[in-house]
């Protein structure tokens, strides 16, 4: 049997893609593995939203060709395949297909006897397949299926493409526009995860349902967290549009029992997000946040910002610093700005110099630290419901999988076990739940070392 390894960058919605790419194979015949060494066909699903990510998706691709066998085949797909097709092939010759969105992998199995079959006939030596930017893929990964999840919660997108045309973002150029899965076949995939805990994720996710308004229409995204939630234990939205969060998705959100809120907020300064072609100011959002809290006092919030956006003056920055002494968030991810081919924000004047980029995010990195650590302190001594995700780790209703801190838990609690605990102690962002002593935690945690 042939087998397949995949390697996933970037975002959650990157995770869901490689569920049914795995999916996809595992349907043709073919077998996972961990070892990529061992692996017939190796597959790298990039990131390209940022210069940064597309860095480490080429450092990936070089580790992953010295570790293939000989014989193996090495495929990347994912966003910057699609983007950056025709670009990545004639760059990369240590590649043997660059696939888009949907393309169909080419595997060149071993023969009977166990010698090599050559590549499959494109072009002499390896197989390059150029890409162009397309607005729907040859076959929608959205409505593959999917296998059952291995941890006791799973990723799950309710629709594709994006419909804004934020100044920084080149996402709708290679996503292609907004496209909302039906209800029936996301509940489908729910029940087919296996997991207690569903974490929604879209481009725009309060936004589904509007690109079909015969069928869906604006505000369907608060019947389906209805419908998500009389199915699992745990309902969690990734990417809410500021603009987007009705008080009846505020409160449908409440009701799941996970007040979690991740907000793309991107800036708080008013005219610099009209320069990014946004919406809001940090007034708006503060009373937002503040009206959360009076609902629902528990709530968790997240959200990111960009620093250095082409005009983002000094005011602008004390603006921002000001809101995040304010508002008090969770957890916060600050990111540099990167010119994006092809975007509004590219051929804007006025960029900032990268050393004053890194003093900014410096600053703001070092508050939001204090006031998460401050946050996870001041739960000491409160009782958490966890979901056990594996075996001495959880998470309370206030860190998302994968992105926040974690709960370290008593080793006798199973994994996907839901259960009370008390918080005995925190660990900068992780929290420690009563019965776990330095005796049973990992090395690294126990002395400090994983400490953020």
């Amino acid at each position: 049997m042939q087998r397949f390894y995949v390697e996933t960058l970037g975002c959650p919605k990157n995770d869901v893609d490689s569920d049914k790419l795995v999916g996809a194979l595992v349907a043709d015949g073919m077998e996972a593995t961990d070892d990529a060494s061992a692996a017939d066909l190796v597959v790298v699903n990039t990131c390209a939203f940022i210069d940064s990510a597309r860095r480490e998706s080429v450092d990936a691709i070089l580790a992953l060709d010295d570790r293939r066998r000989s014989g193996s085949r090495l495929v990347v797909t994912g966003c910057m395949a699609e983007r950056y097709g025709d670009e990545l092939a004639e760059a990369l010759p240590e590649v043997d297909q660059v696939a888009g969105f949907g393309q169909a992998f080419v595997v060149a199995p071993a023969r009977r006897d166990g010698t090599e079959r050559p590549a499959a006939p494109s072009t002499p030596g390896r197989t390059l397949i150029p890409v162009t930017s397309v607005p729907l893929p040859e076959f929608d990964l959205l409505n593959l299926p999917r296998p059952r999840s291995a941890v006791p919660w799973a990723y799950v997108k309710i629709a594709e493409g994006c419909d804004r045309s934020c100044g920084f973002c080149a996402i709708p150029s290679f996503r292609g526009p907004q496209r909302s899965r039906d209800v029936a076949a996301i509940l489908t995939e729910v029940e087919e995860t296996g997991a207690r805990e569903i974490v929604l994720v879209a481009q725009d996710l309060a936004s589904y349902g509007k690109d079909r308004p015969d069928e869906l229409g604006a505000g369907s995204i608060v019947p389906l967290v209805d419908a998500v939630a009389d199915a699992v234990d745990r309902v969690r939205l990734l990417y809410l549009y500021p603009s987007d969060l009705s008080d009846a998705l505020i409160d449908s959100i409440c009701a799941t029992g996970v007040p979690y809120f991740d907000l793309s907020l991107q800036h708080v300064s008013k005219p610099l997000l009209r320069r990014m072609r946004r919406w809001g100011d940090g007034e708006r959002f503060a009373r937002r946040i503040d009206d959360i809290r009076r609902r629902e006092p528990a709530a968790a919030f997240r959200s990111n910002f960009i620093v250095g956006y082409p005009g983002e003056t000094e005011e602008d920055h004390d603006q921002l610093l000001a809101f995040v002494e304010r508002a008090q968030l969770d957890w916060c991810g600050f990111f540099a700005y990167s010119d994006e081919d092809g975007t509004h924000a590219a051929g804007l004047d006025s960029h900032v110099a990268d050393g004053l980029v890194r003093e900014r995010l410096a600053e703001l990195r070092e508050l939001q630290d204090e006031i998460t650590a401050e946050r996870r302190d001041a739960l000491i001594g409160e009782t958490v419901e966890v979901l056990v995700d594996t075996v001495g780790v959880g998470r309370s209703h206030r860190e998302a999988p994968e992105i926040d801190g974690i709960v370290h838990l008593p080793h006798d609690l199973e994994a996907g076990e839901i259960a009370s605990v008390e918080v005995v102690d925190a660990l900068g962002p992780d929290l420690v739940a009563a019965g776990v002593g330095p005796e049973s935690l990992d090395d690294d945690v126990a002395t400090g070392a994983a400490v953020g």
